[in-house]
């Protein structure tokens, strides 16, 4: 006797296994391995099991692709919580299995909603890629957002592909791979059942994927304008399980100046040490300070550092995860304090209710959040200052860009993902943030990635993972005159619109006939 909701053609069993299949693709596709072609079929198989089951059906299969894609995407958080927040392998695994699970509601969602709409007469080609597109929105601003292995990601190596991040952000990168998908479904079940092939879907498809990489082409082509700027990025390479301990501030001083200075061979170079180089408080020590502000003049170059700092508002002391610029005659002018924090990194969200909750990552107390995006003014134009995970964040980096930053400066702590592919992740989705603000941007990272991406996308430069190292170049500071920084997610709005009249549709229809 078939079970409620079972459906001729595949046994209940068997698509689950395709929904884990995708899972399985679509996780792949991210760095590592970065198999990129992947994800442009990565939803066949679960497609395939959807086909023709009830909503409810279609739910339970859409998490089950999902919880296996960010399972495999995300694995690297146990490394974090285990080695780094100190926690049992049993509870780091029942958290980082919590998150997966919460993630996985989204393609959930998607899939529930794509098969009410397939009920209404509505194609999946007209509502999976707009649902798609609408569940990353919401997912990057929700419970303070995490974007993280958003499906254009994927492709951030495909760069006449990606260029058109400048008129709709990563988002409409997932819309065309999420279209694709559609189309290679409907392909594979005509070729199973020995049917026409969808001509026209195929043609629309190719029409899409044409005007993207003339679009992409005509993009790289363009010639960049704007003043040149030396940089150079220094990769301290700091342990992290000594990185705060203040036994070690004198090494950590030590190594950052001897790589400054073998690095930096000319005046008015634009030196970035990573996120809290300088692990204690750049204001209250000011011996260290000193060395620093005297490196900067004795080299004649602007310096950034990342170091906590500490803010007094009456009673209330804020502390922040700041950067402070040092120009080249050595004077302090400028500090940007990060905006986005990282939950239960920095900070322990509802702590009050929550006091026994401790933070993952050593360092200082509790983080406060910056007030503003506060552009540094160097000696050759403004520089956007990211913090660590705020460069997965697009609103942040417009934010900076739309205040007159011609250069984004990423400075991060990656050593407590280990040696694992969250760096290279990290990386990916910085390449987007050049590209959607049509602006270079640089990465100093304690133990790597650091790297330099142009405006298009290009990675000019990578160090390796857990070495000492300095990487110098020359970038062509930017305009930021794209229209996505002066627009913003319009794209993403508009599919976000378009899912609350599919929704609408789908739900009124059903009202009506009952």
């Amino acid at each position: 006797m078939r079970k409620k909701g079972a459906i001729p053609g595949w046994p209940a069993a068997g698509r689950y296994l395709l929904a884990v299949a995708s899972g399985v693709m679509l996780a792949l596709s991210f760095p590592k391995p970065a198999i990129s072609a992947l994800a442009w079929f990565a939803f066949v198989p679960l497609l395939t099991a959807a086909a023709g089951v009830y909503p409810k059906v279609a739910l339970r299969l859409g998490f089950a692709a999902g919880f296996t894609a960010y399972a495999g995407i995300l694995y690297w958080l146990n490394i974090v919580m285990t080695t780094y927040g100190k926690l049992p392998l049993a509870a780091s695994g029942a958290l980082y299995l919590v998150l997966a699970a919460y993630l996985a509601l989204y393609p959930a969602l998607v899939m529930w909603l794509v098969r009410r709409c397939e009920m209404r007469k509505i194609s999946a080609l007209c509502s999976f890629p707009v649902l798609w597109v609408a569940g990353e929105l919401i997912r990057s601003y929700l419970l303070t957002g995490f974007p993280w292995a958003n499906l254009g990601y994927s492709q951030y190596r495909t760069l006449p592909l990606i260029q058109i991040s400048d008129l709709t952000g990563v988002y409409g990168v997932s819309f065309l791979v999420a279209f694709a998908n559609v189309v290679m479904y409907r392909i594979w079940i005509s070729m199973r059942r020995r049917q026409p092939y969808p001509v026209r879907e195929l043609l629309l498809l190719l029409v899409l994927l044409t005007g993207t990489v003339g679009y992409g082409l005509d993009a790289l082509n363009r010639v960049e304008k704007g003043p040149l700027q030396r940089v150079l990025m220094v990769q301290g390479n700091i342990p992290q399980d000594v990185k705060w301990d203040p036994a070690f501030q004198e090494s950590t001083v030590r190594t950052y100046e001897r790589l400054t200075r073998k690095g930096c061979q000319t005046g008015g170079t634009l030196v970035v040490w990573p996120e809290s180089a300088l692990p204690f408080y750049f204001q209250g020590e000011p011996a260290y300070a000193a060395r620093v502000k005297s490196l900067a003049a004795e080299l004649k170059s602007c310096l950034v550092t990342g170091s906590p700092a500490i803010e007094k508002e009456g009673e209330l002391v804020r502390y922040l995860n700041s950067a402070f610029l040092i120009s080249p005659t050595g004077a302090v002018t400028g500090r940007s304090d990060k905006l986005h924090l990282v939950p239960f990194g920095e900070y322990v969200p509802l702590s009050a209710l929550f006091p026994f909750v401790n933070k993952l990552v050593a360092g200082i107390g509790d983080f406060s959040p910056g007030k503003a995006a506060v552009p540094l003014q160097t000696t050759v134009g403004k520089i956007g200052v990211l913090v660590c995970f705020e460069g997965i964040f697009p609103e942040v980096a417009r934010a900076y860009v739309s205040a007159g930053a011609g250069m984004l400066v990423n400075i991060t702590n990656d050593a407590w993902f280990g040696r694992s592919s969250a760096p290279y992740q990290h990386l990916s989705m910085t390449v987007f943030r050049a590209v959607e603000n049509r602006v270079p941007l640089v990465r100093a990272a304690n133990t790597g990635i650091s790297s330099v991406i142009d405006s298009k996308g290009h990675i000019r430069g990578m160090t390796p993972l857990f070495e000492e190292a300095t990487l110098g170049a020359e970038v062509r500071t930017g305009t930021g005159g794209s229209f996505y920084n002066r627009h913003g997610d319009v794209f993403a709005l508009v599919c976000l619109a378009g899912s609350i009249l599919l929704s609408v549709v789908a739900f009124r229809k059903k009202s009506a006939r009952r």
